[in-house]
């Protein structure tokens, strides 16, 4: 897959692409039905923004992006997209009218053949634009439009709101479900207190900067080292949260891989959550930490005993 950041870094061969227009966080289910509408004889491309609109309008809101940029377009690449268009979104960008940004960007800078659009896609200056604008500015433009019901399952629309609310809850199935694929926190292993070390349990440290984190607690987790000397895939169990009994704030996130030995400083890697298995606690003290996670590590081997890795 080729990756256009900036507009002014598309080429002549990058146009011509069929092309969904979204934000895609978390590449769900809903996501994957509309890339479906878009394969045709043409390159297979999507349209997103960097950084989110919301965190643009809204700075200063809690994290809720279920994943970064480097994760959406990995899951894309796997799903066969192969032009990913990055625009940057800044204030001056959403002050384009509508007919600015069908006319100067998808027919002129992007150059695309054929759009595709969930139902509820607004677009331009005070999201003037709907579905109805986008399809008679195609037919003026020379570009076709496809507008894509939402998806939903049999108790809920599927929706990357759905699924912040499943994974708040620790309804990790659910989460699942709604996504196609596990919930993946991704990022490149970063030193710790290396607590874990002493405890007999060394852990790979990912940031959560950016992200909107699941519920505090235990996961039964899926592990991919994407590279390095140890890329493979693993399993383990892992802990998210700010660590109450050594008076950790920030929260933190903490895989321990099962009968694995070796450095992961700097790789980077992948943990799908497959199973909540208890909230956070705080503990009286260190013998009853690890009785604590040597129960948890049993109790994740069990659940993963029956998971197919690689989801």
């Amino acid at each position: 897959m080729k990756i256009i950041s900036g507009l002014e870094a598309i080429t002549a061969e990058d146009r011509g692409a069929s092309a969904v227009i979204g934000n895609f966080d978390g590449v769900h289910r809903g996501h994957q039905a509309v890339l479906d509408l878009a394969r045709r004889d043409a390159p297979l491309g999507v349209v997103t923004f960097e950084p989110h609109p919301r965190e643009v309008f809204a700075p200063d809101a809690p994290p809720f992006r279920l994943m970064r940029l480097e994760a959406r377009a990995d899951r894309l690449a796997d799903l066969g997209v192969q032009r990913l268009f990055v625009i940057d979104f800044t204030k001056e960008f959403s002050s384009l009218t509508a007919e600015q940004f069908c006319a100067d960007v998808i027919a002129g800078q992007l150059g695309l053949t054929h759009v595709v659009v969930g139902d509820d896609f607004r677009f331009g200056a005070k999201r003037a634009g709907d579905r109805a604008y986008l399809t008679e500015a195609g037919t003026r433009l020379g570009f076709d439009v496809t507008i894509a019901d939402l998806v939903s399952d049999a108790s809920e629309e599927v929706s990357s709101t759905a699924i912040r609310s499943a994974l708040t809850d620790g309804r990790v199935a659910d989460a699942t479900r709604m996504l196609g694929h596990l919930h993946r926190i991704e990022g490149v292993v970063e030193h710790g207190e290396k607590r874990g070390r002493e405890l007999g349990y060394p852990t790979a440290n990912l940031s959560l900067d950016g992200l909107m984190p699941p519920k505090f607690g235990v996961y039964a987790v899926e592990v991919t080292v994407k590279d390095g000397a140890h890329a493979g895939k693993y399993q383990g169990v892992a802990s998210l949260g700010v660590r109450p009994m050594f008076g950790v704030n920030k929260p933190n996130f903490e895989t321990f891989i099962f009968d694995f030995s070796g450095d992961l400083y700097g790789a980077r890697i992948s943990v799908g959550l497959v199973e909540y298995q208890r909230p956070e606690l705080k503990f009286d003290g260190l013998d009853t930490l690890i009785t604590q996670m040597d129960t948890d590590q049993a109790q994740a081997r069990k659940i993963l005993s029956e998971f197919q890795v690689g989801a």
